[in-house]
C-alpha cells in the first residue's frame, strides 16, 4: 500500500491518501484542554534532564575544559578569529561555538553554568524544531512526542555532557533541512524559507567546518534525486542562496587565512580531508568497529530504538514515494518528511561509517530519526492501539529495564558493608576497555568498593529500571498507549537524574577542578604550574587557574601546529629543561596524569614533595 502514487494513468485524489495527521490527532475532545499540559511537560523534561548540567560537575579534562579555555581566552584577548589555548594558536576548529561561549562569558561571567549555557539552549531548541516538524508533518501527538524522544534519548543527553560543537550542528543542518522542506511545499511567500536555510547551512560550517554543508548537501540532493523534485531547480534561489552562503561563511575563512599562515592547508587539508581518510598528523582519532559503530546507534536513541523495527515496516514506501518521475506538489508534507529523514540520517551514518570517527560524530542523525520514530508509533497508536508492534518493543524494554535493575541491586547489596569513598577514582579498576576512547568505557572499571560511593545514584537508576518498563508495558498492553509512552519517557528521565548524580561523584576523577584550587591558595604570580605529558591530560587547571601552564613533552595534538608560530609563548619544555627547573629557585607545582606517573618520578630529582592528589593525578612540587 503506497502512501503516494503518481501514475499518469490516473487522477490524483490527494484527499483519498492515507493522511496521518488526523488519523495521529484524532484524540478525545477533552485533547485540546490537554495540550498545553502535555506540552509543559516536555518543557519540564528538557529542564529535569538537561539544566542540572548547567551547575555541576566541573569542567572535565581534554574537549571540555580546552574549549571552554579557548573561548575564554577569545573573550580576554578580544580576538575573534584566532582561537588560542594556553596562549598557543588552536586553529583546527571553527569558530561559532566559541563565539557564542564567549557572549555567554560576557553576559553572566566565566563559569560551568555560561560554559554550558548555549548547549543546553541547542538542545531546547532541538526539541523545538522537532516538534514543529512533526506537528506539521504527522499531527498533534507525533509533535509532542518528538520534542519528549529528544529530550529523553540517551545520546542527546550523554553527548551534551562536554563543550562540543555537534547539538548546535545537528540543530543547525536540521534547520537548514526544514526551511528547504517547507520551501518546496509552499507555493507562494518561499523566498525567506529558501534564504533561511542557505543561512542556517552557512552557519552549520562556522559551528563544524565543511562537514556541515557536505551532510546538509548530501541530504538534500538524496531527497531531490529519489522524489524528482529536482527538476524544480529554478525555484531553489540559487545564485541569492550561495551569494548569502558565502556572505556569511567566507570572511572569517579569510581572515583566519590571512592572519594565520598555513591555515588553509591545516584547516582544510589536515583537518577535514586527512581526518576522513584517517592520515591526519598528528593522529588523535580513533575508528570504531563496524558492529560497535552501528550497533551504537541504537544504544543513543534508546529507549525509542526499540521502536526502529515499527519505522523500519514501511521504509521502502517511504525512500519510493513515487513510481515514475514526473514532479507534482502532490507530494504531501508527511510523505516529503519521512523521505528526506529518512536519507538525512543514512547519510550521516554512512559517511562516517566511512571515515574516521567518534561516536558523537552521527549526532546529526538524531534528530530525523527521533522525528520518524515519534511519527511511527503515534500512527501506530492511533490505527492499531493493541499492535504486537507496539507491545512487544515494550516486552523488551521490560526485560532489560528488569535486567539492569538486577545488576544495580546486586551491585548494591555486594557493597552494603563496604565504607563510603569521597574519592571514587580511587577505587575504580582499570581495565582499559575501548582504550578509553569510548565515552563509556569507565562503566567496566566499577567496582564492589566504586558502588559504596554511588549508593544513591544506583538506587535510583535500579527504581527507574524496575519501576518504569513494566508500567509502560502494563499500560501498553491495556491500549493506554500515550501513558505508556510517557512512563517510558519519565523512566528515563529519572535515569538521567541518577547519571547527573553518577556525573557529579565522577567529578574529581574527570576534572582536575579540585587539584586546580589547591594550586590557586599556593601558588604566587612568580611560581610555575606544569603539566607532564599533553595540555588534555589536565586542561581543566588552564581554565580553573587563568594563568599560563607550562607543557612537558607537551608539544603534540592540539598544541602541535601552533607551537610552531614565532608568537607561540615558551611555554614547551622537555624533560631535560624540567630536571633543571626543578633545583632552581622558583617554586614549581608539577600535575602528573596516573599514567604517566612512573615515568615523571624517574625524570623528576628528588627532593620532590606531594602537594595534593585525587583519582590518581598528582601535583608534585620541588617545595614543601
Amino acid at each position: 500500500m503506497a502512501l503516494l502514487d503518481l501514475d499518469p494513468m490516473r487522477e490524483i485524489d490527494v484527499s483519498s491518501e492515507i493522511d496521518v495527521r488526523p488519523k495521529a490527532a484524532s484524540v478525545p475532545a477533552t485533547a485540546g484542554a490537554r495540550r498545553p499540559v502535555l506540552w509543559g511537560a516536555v518543557i519540564l523534561m528538557w529542564l529535569l534532564a538537561f539544566v542540572p548540567g548547567l551547575f555541576a560537575p566541573p569542567l572535565l579534562d581534554d574537549a571540555d575544559s580546552t574549549h571552554a579555555e579557548a573561548a575564554r581566552e577569545m573573550l580576554s584577548s578580544g580576538d575573534y578569529v584566532t582561537l588560542r589555548v594556553n596562549g598557543v594558536r588552536y586553529l583546527e576548529k571553527a569558530p561559532l561555538p566559541y563565539w557564542l561561549a564567549a557572549l555567554s562569558y560576557r553576559a553572566f561571567g566565566v563559569s560551568e553554568f555560561s560554559t554550558r549555557l548555549p548547549t543546553v539552549l541547542a538542545v531546547l531548541l532541538s526539541v523545538a524544531l522537532a516538534s514543529v516538524w512533526a506537528l506539521r508533518a504527522f499531527g498533534q501527538r507525533a509533535g509532542v512526542y518528538a520534542g519528549l524522544f529528544v529530550t529523553s534519548s540517551i545520546g542527546f543527553y550523554l553527548f551534551t555532557r562536554v563543550f562540543i560543537p555537534d547539538a548546535l550542528l545537528a540543530l543547525l543542518i536540521g534547520a537548514s533541512l526544514y526551511f528547504f522542506l517547507t520551501a518546496l511545499e509552499a507555493s507562494q511567500d518561499n523566498a525567506w524559507r529558501w534564504y533561511a536555510g542557505y543561512a542556517s547551512a552557512a552557519l552549520a560550517v562556522l559551528t563544524k567546518g565543511l562537514i556541515g554543508v557536505v551532510l546538509t548537501g548530501l541530504a538534500a540532493v538524496g531527497y531531490l534525486l529519489l522524489s524528482g523534485e529536482w527538476r524544480r531547480w529554478r525555484e531553489f534561489r540559487l545564485a541569492g542562496g550561495f551569494g548569502l552562503f558565502l556572505l556569511l561563511a567566507a570572511p572569517w575563512h579569510l581572515l583566519a587565512g590571512i592572519r594565520n599562515q598555513g591555515f588553509f592547508w591545516f584547516y582544510f587539508v589536515n583537518e577535514h580531508f586527512l581526518r576522513f581518510l584517517g592520515k591526519r598528523y598528528p593522529m588523535d582519532y580513533n575508528k570504531l568497529p563496524a558492529l560497535a559503530y552501528w550497533g551504537l546507534q541504537l544504544v543513543w536513541l534508546f529507549p525509542w530504538s526499540l521502536y526502529v523495527p515499527l519505522a523500519l515496516r514501511d521504509v521502502r514506501r517511504d525512500l519510493l514515494p513515487a513510481r515514475n518521475s514526473r514532479v507534482t506538489r502532490s507530494l504531501n508534507f508527511a510523505a516529503r518528511t519521512r523521505l528526506l529523514c529518512w536519507v538525512w540520517a543514512g547519510a550521516v551514518l554512512v559517511f562516517f561509517s566511512l571515515s574516521t570517527n567518534q561516536e558523537y560524530y552521527t549526532f546529526p542523525a538524531y534528530l530525523p530519526l527521533l522525528i520518524l520514530l515519534a511519527g511511527a508509533l503515534a500512527r501506530e497508536e492511533a490505527e492499531r492501539p493493541r499492535s504486537r508492534w507496539l507491545l512487544i518493543p515494550n516486552a523488551v524494554y521490560a526485560a532489560m529495564g528488569g535486567a539492569a535493575g538486577a545488576v544495580l541491586i546486586a551491585g548494591l547489596w555486594a557493597s552494603r558493608h563496604r565504607p563510603f569513598v569521597g574519592d571514587i577514582g580511587t577505587v575504580l579498576a582499570e581495565r582499559n576497555v575501548g582504550g578509553y576512547t569510548l565515552s563509556m568505557s569507565h562503566f567496566f572499571d566499577l567496582t564492589t568498593d566504586s558502588f559504596a560511593g554511588l549508593r544513591l545514584p544506583a538506587m535510583l537508576a535500579a527504581l527507574a529500571f524496575l519501576a518504569g518498563p513494566p508500567v509502560a508495558l502494563w499500560l501498553r498492553a491495556r491500549g493506554r498507549n500515550s501513558a505508556s509512552t510517557w512512563s517510558a519517557a519519565c523512566a528515563t528521565g529519572l535515569f538521567f537524574v541518577a547519571a547527573q548524580l553518577a556525573l557529579i561523584r565522577f567529578g574529581p576523577f574527570l576534572s582536575s577542578e579540585q587539584l586546580a584550587e589547591v594550586i590557586a591558595r599556593q601558588a604566587r604570580p612568580a611560581d610555575k604550574v606544569m603539566i607532564y605529558g599533553d595540555q588534555a591530560f589536565g586542561s581543566s587547571l588552564l581554565f580553573y587557574l587563568r594563568r599560563r601552564v607550562y607543557l612537558v613533552n607537551g608539544r603534540t595534538t592540539s598544541m602541535w601546529f601552533g607551537s610552531q608560530f614565532p608568537d607561540a609563548p615558551p611555554i614547551f619544555l622537555e624533560e631535560s629543561d624540567l630536571a633543571r627547573a626543578w633545583n632552581e629557585r622558583d617554586r614549581i607545582f608539577l600535575f602528573v596524569p596516573p599514567d604517566q606517573r612512573a615515568r615523571a618520578e624517574q625524570v623528576v630529582p628528588q627532593p620532590r614533595y606531594i602537594v595534593a592528589r585525587s583519582s590518581g593525578k598528582v601535583i608534585y612540587s620541588n617545595r614543601p
